[in-house]
């Protein structure tokens, strides 16, 4: 059996071989993730493509593929979502005030290591929605917003439950 790929790297050294490394990290392993995900199951695919930036300055590009089954917040149903992303990061550690002016991401490391797949679920969460839905007609909820304020009780009346608000408003 092979002997796992390591997932904190130097990123100095990898930059200085202009390294591309792919990783597949399991969804389930990604802990500020978990409350986003109807189920862990599934995968990301990453890729980290390394390169100096500058004297001292190392930087990685990284992409990431996945499609982690999302809560949808419409009908609270789990749905998979498409999600791609790519971001250009710089490398910084706490003491080196260098990357202040940078054109790219920052992204500070623990005395030049890095982990990658902290790295992959970062740009993962980069890639999600700020709020998963369906699409309303895959939905199989309708939107609140498509009642247009109005209220069905158990007995069938409708009523407009702002319309006492409007009055209100018309007396003063």
């Amino acid at each position: 059996m092979a002997p796992a790929l390591p997932d904190r790297v130097d990123c100095a050294r990898q930059a200085d071989d202009r390294a591309v490394l792919e990783r597949v990290y399991s969804l389930g392993e990604m802990p500020r993730l978990q409350n986003l995900l109807a189920d862990a199951k599934g995968t990301v695919r990453a890729r980290f493509a390394f390169a100096k930036l500058g004297v001292g300055r190392a930087g990685a590009t990284v992409a990431i593929e996945a499609a982690p089954q999302l809560v949808c917040q419409r009908c609270l149903q789990g749905f998979a979502f498409a999600a791609a992303g790519s971001s250009e990061i710089e490398f910084s550690s706490v003491s080196d005030g260098s990357a202040a002016n940078s054109q790219r991401e920052v992204y500070e490391t623990d005395e030049g290591w890095v982990s990658l797949r902290e790295l992959a679920e970062e740009e993962l969460l980069l890639a999600l929605p700020i709020v998963a839905m369906h699409a309303p007609q895959v939905c199989g909820q309708a939107p609140a917003y498509e009642a247009a304020g109005e209220i069905q009780d158990l007995s069938g009346d409708r009523s407009r439950p702002f319309t006492v608000l409007q009055d209100l408003l018309k007396k003063t």
